[in-house]
């Protein structure tokens, strides 16, 4: 009996100690915190499942207990200093020493005393100017791009519009009417007009950036590809390099033919992804948009190599594996396109071309020349071709690689858009070849005079 009650206790004690929960990656990096521990290393090899086994545990009995209201609230804030530049790794709700140290940073780059706790009005502040920037789509990208200091400076200049401080050289708005007006009132008030009447014209002058931007965004690559696909249906097939009369055609068709390849192998690949739903999976790549959203925004403006520059120095800084993260954005870039979440699809095809995957800078150059998530820039589209090219030619190519003479359309109907002759195709063309019969030598005469 005295051997039952010890055998009894014993798994009674195993099974109060077994009651303990994983420590949540407070310290994971940045891109780890993008697919949250669930699209990474089942995709890579077996060594991650190895290395996701063996996790750390703590006692339930020792962790202050945190109420979901709160882990929602903290969660939130974590995002919002994510897409801010103040990396935190994944928002898991749990506010530890990596999320302090963020928000320290955030509090110095704001002026604030760094304390690593947020008062009311800071936490305020960052989760409504993280709300902010979200609506704003395009402009938001625009502002980025604009800011030397990037999303960071985007933070700064929404402080200082709700404390009411206006950049150097802008007109400022019209003061309210003095609290003590002499009797000359209408002398005085004269002055006020036509500062008034010269702010009304500089703010319409600004609205229609901003309107035509917003209204870009509201385009959907999946609508376009729709008709792309009826128009293609009704001409008999894909547009060949020898019947090609619209270049815009031909690049819309391979565009959109690209990204039906992107969309079924992140299905594919997202299907070996044990233990998360393909509505987890979207969700956590979502995040691709803002944690990349500065290269995004700079395709439109910066030259390739520059933008390439600036994605491989933030894989350097991601902390992950170059094999897991190529996985995972590539997962994320179907994600983006059967989402319609095009600065998904880009930052994930731009993540791609910076680890080495040439084939995948062609759907970057197709979003320039066709002005879809980013502005339409077929000027700076051709060297993303050029480099979607180069794999092509190295046999690497990655969408339909058994289309003939694709490359060969791209090539010819990207350079003309772009409005520039094909060096390639000069350096290709069939030269005339003429051969010279050498002269007959004239017989030899006898010398003297002539009969």
């Amino acid at each position: 009996m005295k051997l039952k009650a010890i055998a009894t206790a014993c798994v009674v004690t195993s099974l109060m100690i077994g009651r303990a929960e994983p420590v949540m990656a407070d310290g994971d990096a940045l891109v780890g915190g993008i697919v949250g521990g669930i699209i990474g290393g089942v995709i890579v090899n077996e060594a991650n499942k190895n290395r996701a086994k063996t996790k750390t545990y703590r006692s339930t009995s020792s962790t202050p207990s945190v109420s979901s209201a709160q882990r929602t609230a903290n969660r939130e804030v974590q995002v919002s200093l994510n897409y801010f530049g103040f990396p935190v790794g994944t928002p898991d709700g749990s506010i530890g020493p990596k999320s302090r140290a963020a928000i320290s940073e955030y509090q110095a780059v704001m002026g604030y005393p760094a304390t690593g706790q947020l008062t009311d009005f800071e936490r305020e502040f960052l989760v409504t100017s993280y709300y902010r920037a979200q609506a704003g789509g395009a402009a938001t990208y625009q502002a980025i791009a604009s800011n030397p200091m990037g999303v960071r400076g985007l933070l700064l200049t929404y402080r200082d519009e709700k404390f009411g401080i206006v950049p150097a050289g802008t007109v400022a708005a019209a003061p309210a009417a003095p609290v003590a007006v002499p009797a000359a009132t209408a002398v005085v008030a004269a002055p006020v007009n036509p500062v008034a009447q010269v702010a009304e014209p500089a703010a319409a002058a600004a609205a229609l950036p901003t309107f035509m931007a917003q209204a870009a965004t509201q385009v959907s690559l999946a609508s376009q590809c729709n008709k792309v696909s009826l128009l293609t249906n009704t001409n008999g097939g894909y547009t060949t390099v020898a019947a090609m009369q619209d270049p815009n055609v031909a690049l819309s068709e391979q565009f959109c033919l690209a990204r039906t390849y992107a969309m079924a192998q992140g299905e594919d690949l997202a299907g070996k992804v044990a233990g998360a739903t393909p509505a987890q999976i979207s969700e956590q790549c979502q995040a691709f948009g803002p944690v990349l959203a500065p290269q995004v925004a700079a395709l439109s403006l910066q030259p390739r190599d520059e933008v390439l520059n600036s994605t491989s120095a933030f894989v350097l800084t991601s902390g992950m594996a170059p094999a897991q993260l190529a996985a995972t954005a590539k997962i994320c870039l179907g994600v983006g396109y059967t989402t319609d979440k095009l600065d998904v699809a880009i930052g994930s095809a731009l993540l791609l071309t910076a680890l080495g995957e040439k084939g995948y800078a062609e759907l970057v150059g197709h979003h320039l020349s066709q002005g879809f998530g980013a502005t339409q820039r077929a000027d700076l589209a051709l060297a993303w071709y050029e480099t979607g090219l180069e794999a092509a030619a190295a046999g690497t190519e990655v969408f339909a690689p058994g289309l003939p003479d694709r490359a060969a359309l791209i090539r010819k109907a990207a350079y003309s858009v772009g409005g520039k002759p094909d060096p390639e195709a000069a350096t290709t063309q069939v030269l005339p070849v003429f051969s010279l019969t050498p002269p007959a030598t004239a017989p030899a005469t006898a010398t003297g005079t002539n009969p």
